[in-house]
């Protein structure tokens, strides 16, 4: 039977949590069109028993994470989780700014837009190649001691660059791009295992641009029957295999629709057989 919650570090989390990046507008732009269903879908979240929101001061930007204050401020147990180090100079851009000077504003703002003293999770949004990991997180741990961060994560990041971070500050979460279709971090994954670091896979059941991952979660998805032997939808058996694949993945999965937002938290329940998963890793073979 699959774990419902998993302690990391002093965070008890549920095993599935909610992005929160699918509330912004059209190309992470701006304010939804709807910004009361926006805030329906959070609150509906939580009473289905999400305790962790994961989201970013580029999303929007800062749109999510004014949406999330709204919704759901004073937030009680449910663990707050942002990110900084992207910026958004326009509607589809995203240009990395890791420096110490940015991160500290971005905190800040973060802090205020979410309606917090201090970030539950902080995570580093990306690698900036112009500025070394080192000085990035050591501004990290800086704001960690000064109370505004509780704990450290980081984003989109190969095994060599979690070590190096892991030696510099305590990291207690990675935030890659991983479903069952994409595994190119599966190494990163077992690292995480091995360190009992939580692994948040960001786009679970697609929508990452590959062909494998747009058919995740249609009716001719490769998961389409066994997802019919369960009385399910594919991106619910797509959410199952990750629960099942490792005891540290917490997926994100985000969306504006209850519905989505329902069958995304009842995956859950979703008891897979082991020749289950052998076959569903078998639709989608990786590349070497």
């Amino acid at each position: 039977m699959i774990k419902k919650h998993i302690l990391i570090a002093d965070m008890q989390m549920s095993r599935i949590g909610y992005g929160a990046m699918r509330i912004t507008g059209e190309g992470v732009w701006g304010m939804p069109k709807d910004q009361k269903n926006a805030i329906i879908v959070l609150k509906k979240a939580v009473e289905l028993g999400v305790s962790l929101i994961d989201t970013a001061d580029a999303y929007g930007p800062n749109t999510s994470e004014e949406l999330i204050a709204e919704a759901l401020s004073p937030y009680g147990k449910t663990i707050i989780a942002t990110k900084g180090g992207l910026t958004r100079p326009g509607p589809g851009n995203w240009v990395p700014d890791c420096s110490t000077e940015h991160l500290k504003e971005a905190i800040e703002g973060s802090l205020t837009r979410l309606k917090l003293d201090q970030i539950d999770l902080y995570q580093l949004h990306t690698i900036d190649p112009n500025v070394p990991l080192r000085d990035s997180l050591l501004a990290l741990k800086d704001l960690q001691a000064k109370g505004k961060i509780r704990h450290i994560g980081i984003s989109n990041v190969s095994v060599e660059q979690l070590k190096e971070a892991m030696e510099i500050v305590n990291i207690v979460s990675v935030q890659n791009h991983y479903n069952v279709a994409n595994r190119s971090s599966e190494d990163v994954l077992q690292e995480c295992e091995r360190q009992g670091i939580a692994f948040l896979p960001y786009f679970p059941i697609g929508g990452g641009g590959w062909t494998a991952e747009d058919n995740l979660t249609t009716h001719d998805s490769p998961l389409s029957e066994i997802a019919k032997a369960h009385s399910a939808t594919p991106g619910q058996i797509a959410l199952a295999w990750l629960l099942h694949h490792s005891p540290v993945i917490i997926p994100i999965p985000g969306t504006a629709s209850i519905e989505h937002l329902e069958e995304n938290t009842a995956a859950l329940d979703i008891e897979l057989s082991s020749e289950e998963v052998v076959q569903i890793e078998a639709l989608f073979p990786q590349k070497m």
